[in-house]
């Protein structure tokens, strides 16, 4: 039995009679994260971490998630309990917080972001950053699993946040995340900096830096790295704590240093050379512009307006374009006309997760008939895919998944049928399979169907083909 299999046998456990444990989430070197929920504090969905109650550190690091609990920020993710339980016998500490949709961490692997995606990951993360320096606390463990996702809505972890300068309350192996300092237990505002500059390299080329073999005390940033960002994670990266930019200095740096011809010249930090180690190309401040001045003449007047017809034209064509694109998606996945009806054995079902409009019109074609064969489908779910979900897919993301139903038309069993896909949205389409229901049967058949999920920016869809029944 695996180490995941193990765990998952906790998922009908109660902590403390209040937490069910509905579904084992994930892990980590000390910790462990199920989906719960609470009725009493009308928490419908939540999430649960459990780590073991070391006799020597559980107060500290009980008083730590306290603290934390206190603070209140739209970009901070929020602790509804803490506390002591039993599993197994063994005592744990729990953490009672908002459950996330995705991390940063599921995203990377698919893709890397756009310069323009990290720019609006940075505006709430420094805020909140802001708000811990200048309350004497740090964040403690900047990287892409602590970078959530709730209702479409970028969120920090906060059971990792402690005052600055404290000693970590939990013992782990240090991480590239962890700046060089950090070995001797404590983080201070800086380490936040180094953690900051390490997950935004990775987020921008998904690669962290690598060490020079030649000088340890420097790394070495991936080439595929954007100019515009160089300069500031160089300095983010720097070996001296003392070297690194504050808070307000990366609220400037990112919100007008990276315009393109703006960045005044400055001294590198030595320590923190780039791939190729060349500094980027920047223009000194005060340079003359040599983009003309706009000069309110009439021939300007009459040149502005017909660059702004010539937009307008574009964007009537562009939207054209897209309708024909999402025509040309849909047809696929129409469902059967009545005057063209499927045999069971040979029944395809489909459905695509569309805007309320459109929704209403399929709605209105796929209304259940008067007489349904055994082989139809009652009720179907696709995966909830939240728009940054969306945004994360490039192309289309196929998962197969194979059901077994029962007499009563309930799907007993599912079994994933490709691992191309990231965990993260073949669990989301084994949920949905689960949540299917189909005709009952007239005979004590066992059935099965292969439900075919395909995700995409445009949403989710599915096909579902009967397969050979089994009795």
């Amino acid at each position: 039995m695996t180490e995941i299999e193990t765990w998952r046998k906790w998922e009908s456990q109660t902590i403390n009679g209040i937490y069910p444990l509905r579904r084992f989430l994930g892990k980590s070197n000390h910790s462990v994260v199920f989906l719960t929920e609470s009725a009493a504090q009308k928490l419908p969905s939540a999430a649960i971490k459990l780590l073991p109650a070391d006799a020597a550190l559980a107060e500290g690091k009980l008083a730590q998630w306290r603290r934390a609990a206190d603070l209140s920020h739209p970009n901070l993710l929020r602790i509804f309990d803490t506390g002591r339980c039993k599993l197994g016998g063994h005592p744990f500490l729990y953490l009672v917080m908002e459950y996330a949709e995705q991390t940063l961490a599921q995203i990377l692997p698919q893709r890397a972001l756009t310069s323009e995606e990290v720019r609006e990951l940075l505006n709430p993360t420094l805020d909140v950053l802001g708000l811990l320096h200048g309350r004497s606390m740090v964040h403690g463990q900047l990287k892409p699993a602590n970078f959530l996702v709730v209702d479409d809505q970028l969120k920090l972890a906060s059971d990792t946040i402690r005052a600055a300068g404290a000693a970590a309350t939990a013992i782990s192996k240090p991480a590239v995340y962890d700046p060089p300092e950090a070995g001797n237990g404590v983080m201070t505002a800086a380490g936040d900096i180094w953690g900051l500059g390490v997950t935004l390299t990775e987020a921008l080329t998904q690669n962290t830096p690598s060490r020079n073999a030649e000088q340890p005390e420097t790394v070495c940033l991936p080439i595929t790295l954007p100019g515009a960002f160089a300069y500031t994670l160089r300095r983010c990266l720097s070996h001296n704590p003392a070297n690194r930019p504050t808070i307000s200095d990366l609220k400037t740096e990112f919100g007008t240093a990276q315009t393109a011809n703006s960045v005044a010249p400055r001294e590198l930090p030595s320590d923190v050379p780039s791939a190729s180690g060349v500094p980027p190309r920047v223009v000194p401040a005060g340079q003359p512009d040599s983009s003309p001045t706009p000069s309110g003449s009439p021939a300007d007047e009459a040149a502005h307006s017909s660059s702004k017809l010539r937009l307008l034209v574009a964007g009537v064509a562009a939207s054209f374009i897209a309708l024909v694109v999402v025509w040309a998606f849909m047809r696929p996945f129409r469902a059967h006309t009545p005057s063209q009806p499927a045999s069971p054995s040979s029944a395809v079902h489909t459905t695509l997760q569309q805007p309320a409009a459109a929704a209403q019109v399929a709605a209105a074609a796929m209304a259940p008939k008067t007489l349904i064969s055994e082989g139809s489908v009652v009720h179907e779910e696709l995966p909830v895919l939240s728009r940054s979900t969306r945004r994360s897919i490039h192309g289309r993301v196929t998962i197969p998944v194979q059901v077994t139903v029962d007499r009563n038309g309930n799907v007993t069993a599912g079994t994933l049928e490709s691992r191309d896909a990231s965990g993260f949205f073949r669990r989301l389409a084994l949920e949905a399979a689960r949540k299917w229901k189909f005709t009952p049967a007239q005979s004590q058949t066992v059935r099965a169907w292969l439900i075919k999920f395909e995700l995409s920016r445009g949403g989710a869809a599915a096909q579902a083909v009967p397969l050979a029944a089994a009795s």
